[in-house]
């Protein structure tokens, strides 16, 4: 019991493909845009954990946001007292020497500060007062929004 098929003048070779048919040379991208999608997401979600490195337990507030077109300076002082300048400690004494250096180029010269729940008031309002007598009146304290 055997078939045979109409021939169509064209010669088979022995994996069943025409010998006019090459391998085709392009590149696939389907893969390539999988995985740009794939780590688009990841950054998309990671991004914001990185914006601040020190933790702190910041109070509650119900005012709105600030709306920021560029990354602010950032003044962290923890429930020990120490400051942090971005994610860097610095002494007291090396605050204002550091703020003039960093605003000599910089157009914006707001500074958000970042005190944890538990820090004692007067050690705020002790670096606040620093950077003011210093000329720096741009001063913003940042809380955790009330939901």
């Amino acid at each position: 019991m055997g078939a045979s098929l109409p021939s169509s003048g064209r010669h088979v070779g022995r994996t069943g493909f025409s010998r006019r048919h090459r391998p085709m040379s392009e590149i696939n991208v389907t893969p390539f845009v999988d995985v740009m999608l794939v780590l688009l997401i990841v950054f998309m979600v990671a991004a914001p954990l990185l914006t601040v490195g020190v933790a702190v337990d910041l109070p509650n507030s119900s005012a709105q946001p600030l709306p920021e077109d560029n990354e602010p300076l950032s003044l962290t002082i923890t429930k020990q007292g120490e400051i942090y300048l971005q994610e860097e400690v610095i002494p007291l004494e090396q605050l204002v020497p550091r703020l003039t250096v960093i605003f000599e180029n910089r157009r914006d010269g707001r500074i958000y500060v970042r005190g944890d729940r538990q820090v004692d008031y007067g050690r705020v309002m002790q670096v606040m007062g620093i950077m003011n007598g210093a000329g720096f009146s741009r001063v913003a304290l940042v809380t955790e929004p009330n939901l």
